[in-house]
């Protein structure tokens, strides 16, 4: 499958038949874009918006929270070198999903912890890791997790503006909130092909 990189305006992917997409609410996505491009077997990422009620919305819309779209990161990866599982692991230590709309100083529903899944398999994963995590939060008396996790299917992915796109890679020390809760994820359960 051949896939157009935005960032890099090239097409990508010929070696990379299998490769499988997965989709990501932490916060602000600037941040957790970069989390995720820099992981070996992810082949390309992008920002967009996605699970609101207005079609094709702009930053400043999704902004004003009546759109109800979450801030998401479209993560394409090849499962022979990176697992769901690892990108999951990594999804519930870089912000706090705990914390129901809102990550740190960033407030609204845009900000919202959620996991779109692309299959049957992965979302099984998904609530699976989600007991998992919350049950090293219980271990250090913290919250319940907050995270929507749903299916992708109808649910359209919007991609943000270019400016947007790989926006930490253009601007090296620009803005990146992410809130943890600092409790990191069983490494035991998060092997690149686990």
């Amino acid at each position: 499958m051949l896939i157009f990189h935005i960032a890099l305006l090239q097409l990508i992917g010929e070696n990379y038949p299998m490769s499988q997409t997965a989709y990501f609410a932490t916060g602000c996505f600037w941040g957790a874009e970069r989390r995720f491009w820099k992981l070996d077997g992810v082949i390309q990422t992008s920002v967009g918006y996605m699970g609101g009620n207005k079609p094709d919305p702009t930053y400043k819309e999704v902004c004003t929270g009546s759109t109800n779209h979450a801030e998401m990161v479209e993560v394409i990866f090849d499962p022979q070198v990176i697992s769901y599982k690892r990108l999951l692991a990594e999804f519930w230590v870089m912000h706090d999903p705990t914390s129901l709309n809102q990550q740190g100083g960033d407030i609204g529903t845009q900000y919202r912890s959620a996991i779109y899944t692309t299959t049957a398999e992965q979302n099984q994963q998904a609530f699976d890791s989600k007991e998992i995590y919350q049950g090293e939060l219980n271990e250090n008396l913290m919250d319940k997790i907050v995270t929507e996790i749903l299916p992708a299917t109808g649910v359209t992915y919007w991609l943000a503006e270019e400016y947007h796109q790989r926006y930490l890679e253009k601007n090296p020390n620009g803005y990146d909130c992410h809130s943890s809760t600092g409790v990191p994820f069983p490494t035991a359960l998060m092997s690149d092909n686990g």
